[in-house]
């Protein structure tokens, strides 16, 4: 052999070996701060404690993603508190330093700093600059090859007062190999209808996309699991069947194998166990997977009750706004469809919106014999837009000349405004710096033209026109916004006049609430968003109010609106319990015999003497307070004056709610609580002085979804 192959040859196992050495060297440990104190380190200020906290401060979000049991966090006496955390000079003796960050980003100000001569050579930040966000903490790499043999400091520095103004550090290392988060793709042939998403809820957002013939087709954030998900969400790619798709993440740890557990199937993951989760509602809407809020588009046609809503299919938190989907025969009994409206593009969110039934084709949209399903949504890239379905709401079109009309607002009502002949779009408008509902009116539902506004309305707004007293020829315009606040009085197709209001008559947890449109009866139900009713751990999270039947009657102060639980829901009473004209003694308690989950508990009390009455439902009190004619529940208020010396109430217990309906829906409250699923007892009370019931019904409910 020539003696200079050889040479070379023994110079590149050489190099090779010194290679190898390099790349097995151990990582040089600079922090894990899983001792009491800092150590060698030096506070000031005081937003890093007296030492590494250990895990999730008071009032802040969960934490996860750290090493260990202890972190730098400089969540101590919340945003407001500031300080640097600073370690003693160390000798730089690798490649690359690593270190896990989360918290606020707020560069130079929630931050961690390498510092060389007191300079600072290299910074990061954490990932969150506005509400909402996650305390996940992730791998950040710096290369240091530079500053090999030299003496470098860690700064950690916390300066920033408002929002997510603090910053989360762990596990700082020396090493010759990179952690930081890098792309990731992975292409599959697309053989399945659905991709089963591992989520980790807490987790880092990654961003995903679906590449299709080197298009993306959709884009989405999520929390994405590297190890046991807490669930596993649906992607419906049907639409893909046959073609490759490459998922490509924007950032994804070097040693993850999240990608490697996104698994193709035909059926939903671990059907047989939905509606049966711990705490899943059993007479509420819940999505089977994610997040929901608004309820979108209600509308009915032929025999079906639509519910559309504002839902992040690939999270437990709000995000990624689709418009989700379900249909019921009897608004009780609920089946899920695929998801009805997916955003043109990342950022260009499907926000909320109405439909109805073109049942004349003004809109020219109708191909065969359905009459065309229309539906107005705010489409935050582009404004107000519509589609249509053709297919009795399964499958909708973008019209091609969206948007139809182009403002500083969102969520469209549309209705038919009979008596002048055209279609009436309700819009919450952003104008001159306040807030308002702005009327446009269209012949056809595509052309529209500006006609006035009103102020002081806050989104999601609901326009519609009901008798009073049931009495068709004394009819008055309802308009609400999101918070539930109402006006009365006239409308003319163009303007509202308002002859009173504000008004209230929902408190609580309740939001955004929607009216049905095209009932075939002519009554006017609502479903609500019980916003901030929460299920911590489920594959789900919010829920829906009961639907409400709604109508205008006379009161000692005037026209005002009642809600009550829409007459189908009867259909779950289970046997029926009653006890009449009790004299109840503090201490008494003639439920006592009667245990269960779900409940319809009606009654009528006559007010005295007592201070309080009410039930304790499964340990959660609901008092009417005598003195300050106030019904309470979950810290939840709403007021309620006795009539003809009488309070009834309606209470209605599911797993995540209570809610309570005043005087014949007079007022209603919906109170979010985790019901605990040892106590399943009932009581009726009364505090301070012995109370007259006049009646008590107590129904067991069974479940809707008995049936799946």
């Amino acid at each position: 052999m020539n003696l200079s192959i050889i040479r070379m040859s023994l110079l590149v196992l050489l190099a090779a070996g010194a290679v190898a050495s390099a790349k097995e060297r151990e990582d040089v440990l600079i922090a894990d701060f899983e001792a009491k104190d800092y150590g060698d380190w030096k506070t000031t200020g005081d937003a890093f404690g007296p030492g590494p906290a250990q895990g999730t401060l008071p009032g802040q979000m969960p934490v996860s993603g750290y090493l260990g049991k202890g972190l730098v966090n400089s969540f101590h006496g919340g945003d407001k508190s500031t300080g640097t955390l600073t370690s003693p000079a160390f000798k730089s003796e690798r490649k690359y330093i690593n270190f896990l960050i989360g918290g606020g980003k707020h560069p130079g100000e929630t931050c961690i700093n390498l510092l060389l001569d007191g300079k600072v050579v290299r910074t990061a930040s954490g990932p969150n600059d506005r509400p909402g966000g996650s305390e996940h903490l992730d791998w950040h790499t710096w290369d240091v090859d530079e500053f090999t043999g030299k003496a470098t400091v860690i700064e950690i520095v916390d300066k920033h007062t408002g929002g997510w103004g603090h910053i989360n550090i762990d596990h700082i290392v020396q090493s010759d190999r990179k952690r930081q988060a890098e792309p990731a793709q992975r292409e599959i042939a697309v053989e399945s209808r659905y991709l089963h998403l591992p989520i980790q809820t807490g987790a880092a957002m990654r961003r995903m996309r679906y590449v299709v013939e080197n298009k993306t087709v959709r884009e989405f954030d999520l929390e994405l699991a590297d190890g046991n998900p807490t669930f596993l969400a649906f992607s419906d790619v049907s639409a893909f069947q046959g073609k490759r798709l490459r998922i490509e993440l924007d950032a994804l740890p070097v040693d993850s194998k999240a990608l490697t557990a996104i698994t193709q199937a035909n059926a939903i993951p671990k059907a047989e166990e939905l509606y049966k989760e711990k705490h899943r509602p059993q007479f509420h809407f819940t999505s089977r997977r994610g997040w929901l809020n608004d309820p979108n588009g209600l509308v009915y046609y032929q025999g079906e009750y639509h519910l559309y809503y504002q839902h992040n299919p690939y999270g437990w938190n709000w995000g990624n706004m689709h418009w989700g989907h379900a249909v019921s025969p009897d608004l009780v009994h609920w089946k899920e469809l695929p998801l009805a409206l997916y955003p043109r593009q990342h950022g260009d969110w499907c926000f909320s919106g109405s439909a109805l039934v073109d049942a004349n084709n003004m809109s020219g949209f109708q191909n065969g014999a359905d009459a065309p399903l229309i539906a107005a949504y705010t489409s935050t890239g582009r404004g107000e837009c519509i589609a249509y379905s053709t297919d009795r709401g399964r499958s909708w079109t973008d019209y091609s000349g969206n948007p139809v009309v182009k403002h500083a607002g969102r969520d469209p009502k549309v209705i038919r405004h009979e008596a002048s002949k055209q279609w009436v779009m309700a819009v919450y408008d952003e104008f001159e710096n306040k807030r308002w509902i702005a009327f446009y009116t269209s012949p056809d539902l595509k052309n529209w033209k500006f006609q006035s506004r009103i102020d002081d309305f806050f989104e999601c707004p609901d326009l519609f026109e009901l008798p009073v007293d049931g009495d068709v020829s004394k009819k008055k315009w309802v308009l609400y916004a999101a918070d539930g606040r109402y006006v009365l009085g006239a409308f003319d197709g163009k303007s509202f006049t308002v002859e009173s209001g504000k008004h209230q008559l929902w408190h609580g947890n309740f939001y955004a609430a929607q009216t049905y449109s095209d009932t075939p009866d002519g009554r006017r139900v609502q479903i609500g968003w019980g916003n901030g009713i929460a299920f911590p751990g489920m594959p789900f999270n919010q829920q829906m109010t009961v639907p409400c039947q709604l109508t205008l009657r006379t009161t000692s102060d005037g026209v005002r609106m009642f809600a009550e639980p829409v007459k189908e829901l009867d259909t779950l009473q289970g046997k029926r319990h009653a006890w009449a004209d009790l004299n109840l003694q503090v201490g008494d308690n003639p439920l006592s015999t009667v245990n269960g989950e779900l409940f319809d508990i009606r009654a009528e009390f006559e007010v005295g003497g007592a201070e309080a009455f009410g039930f304790n439902v499964r340990g959660e009190p609901v008092v009417y307070h005598v003195k300050k004619a106030e019904i309470t529940c979950k810290g939840k208020t709403a007021p309620l004056s006795p009539v003809d010396g009488r309070i009834k109430m309606r209470v209605l217990v599911d797993r995540g709610s209570i809610e309570i309906f005043g005087n014949d829906g007079r007022v209603a409250l919906s109170a979010g609580v985790l019901l605990s699923t040892e106590n399943l007892a009932l009581a009726v009370f009364t505090r301070g002085a012995a109370t007259k019931v006049r009646a008590v019904e107590v129904f067991p409910l069974e479940s809707a979804w008995r049936e799946r």
